[in-house]
């Protein structure tokens, strides 16, 4: 079948360290849903990314049946839809009411309303497979463009408390590894729509290193309260305790301090009223 063709030994490459890399980012959100399961409940965290994923998945895949000789998008993304709803799913079970509501009106809204209407248009408004096919690139490239952007809010979040506590290198470094496995993927494929999203991607993820770089001695405790954001792009805002502990410790020191001198001053009155009985043997102590 020409889905299985690589006609490039290049293109096989760098394809299937995408998929391993993209296997890796995929699997980051494992420990925050595990601790969803065990405490039963979603602290907070939202559902719009992993809503997001699964639709960004279920374009490609759309887009590579379209396109024939791209099985290794197929594979990673169809791996990424049995993710993603598996992370919605107990999103959704342990979520409160209303934000269980409100993840099953994006559901309903964006992988169902949005990606029905993208199925409809591409058949009825584009002529021909060769016009579909450019339609449907496009949509992904913009689609993309806009996830890539999204941790513009983290890499501000980074610069206003000076920590980078809530942006994990290793995630950083995974992405961008990421972005370059698909740029090259796309670009030996002789496909735009591939390379060119994943510039913007390789961009974002140089830059979140840089600042980790930058910030990564920092200690800072943030007062301001921090939405939590899902592990895609963060884990959870954690806040420094050191200089909170050290003033702890000179309270309960000064505390401590000052309760043993009330001590001495009431045996001293002790004292000094013992004295004055023995002086006075009609007084009675």
């Amino acid at each position: 079948m020409t889905m299985f063709s690589t006609h490039d030994p290049w293109v096989f490459a760098f394809g299937l360290l995408g998929n391993i890399v993209s296997f890796i980012v995929f699997l980051a959100p494992m420990p925050t849903f595990y601790r969803v399961c065990k405490k039963k409940s979603t602290e907070g965290f939202q559902s719009l990314p992993y809503v997001v994923a699964l639709f960004s998945a279920m374009l490609w895949i759309y887009y590579a049946m379209m396109k024939k000789d791209a099985f290794l998008l197929i594979t990673i993304n169809a791996f990424g839809c049995v993710i993603e709803t598996i992370y919605l799913a107990l999103y959704i079970a342990f979520a409160p009411k209303q934000a269980r509501l409100y993840t099953l009106r994006l559901l309903l809204l964006l992988n169902f309303g949005g990606f029905g209407s993208i199925l409809l248009l591409s058949h009825f408004l584009a002529k021909g497979s060769a016009a579909r096919l450019r339609l449907l690139g496009w949509i992904c490239v913009v689609f993309s463009v806009s996830v890539f952007a999204a941790p513009l809010s983290i890499m501000r979040l980074v610069v206003r408390t000076k920590s980078v506590e809530f942006m994990p290198f290793y995630l950083s470094l995974f992405l961008t590894l990421n972005a370059v496995m698909w740029f090259f993927y796309g670009l030996f494929l002789k496909d735009v729509y591939v390379a060119v999203p994943n510039v913007l991607g390789f961009i974002f993820g140089v830059v979140q290193m840089i600042l980790y770089a930058i910030y990564r001695n920092y200690r800072r405790v943030v007062v301001e309260d921090v939405k939590k954001v899902p592990e895609h792009t963060v884990d959870v805002v954690k806040l420094s305790t050191n200089n909170m502990t050290a003033s702890e410790e000179q309270t309960n020191s000064r505390n401590n301090f000052d309760d043993k001198n009330e001590h001495e001053r009431a045996n001293d009155q002790h004292e000094k009223g013992c004295e004055s009985c023995n002086q006075d043997p009609l007084n009675k102590c």
